[in-house]
């Protein structure tokens, strides 16, 4: 007899255009899995009058609700930002944020505490998510976010007001625009 593992989820890829570029959400009637930014546009063709998150596979129809919940809180995220921390995120289906692991912990706080167009440095977020002395650790933790966006690991910086890493340093230039979009929406 086969071992089930939670290969049982029939997971359903959705792909989105956005300022960023491409973005791909997988998810299965439990939740969202994962979120990959694809960048697949060149940093000077981005720009807030970009497609705003739509929808380029997949019809409403077929996907899940937590997976459309996810696609108009990202609608929401680009369009009107301000309005997407009112809006119920999905449910997250992904082993890094079950448990009370230090990484579920420590993304866990972020989303919770870190509001939007703010900020917090490694070590004030290791210090929320109780252990001070954890600041490696919660790199570790914002390189293996499996919902970024949704999970705004971008928020984090370094103690010096330095932007840090983004997706492994292959988008520093996507932090800076989040971080931009949400300050110039937080502001106006």
């Amino acid at each position: 007899m086969k071992k089930q593992r939670e290969s049982q989820c029939t997971q359903k890829t959705i792909s989105l255009l956005s300022p960023l570029g491409t973005i791909q959400v997988s998810g299965c009637e439990n939740g969202v899995h994962t979120i990959q930014i694809l960048m697949d546009v060149a940093p000077a063709e981005r720009s807030s009058e970009a497609p705003l998150s739509r929808v380029v596979n997949d019809s409403p129809a077929e996907m899940s609700p937590e997976l459309q919940r996810c696609v108009e809180w990202l609608q929401a995220y680009f369009s009107e930002p301000q309005t997407a921390g009112s809006l119920p995120l999905p449910a997250f289906h992904h082993p890094a944020l079950q448990g009370d692991a230090f990484t579920s912990r420590v993304l866990q706080t972020l989303l919770k505490d870190v509001k939007f167009g703010e900020t917090v440095s490694y070590k004030r977020l290791a210090e929320m998510a109780g252990n001070p002395r954890a600041v490696r650790a919660v790199g570790g933790a914002m390189r293996r976010n499996p919902v970024p966006l949704l999970i705004p690991c971008h928020r984090v910086i370094s103690s010096s007001g330095q932007s840090g890493p983004y997706m492994s340093g292959k988008g520093n230039h996507l932090k800076q625009w989040l971080l931009t979009h949400e300050r110039q929406r937080s502001e106006g």
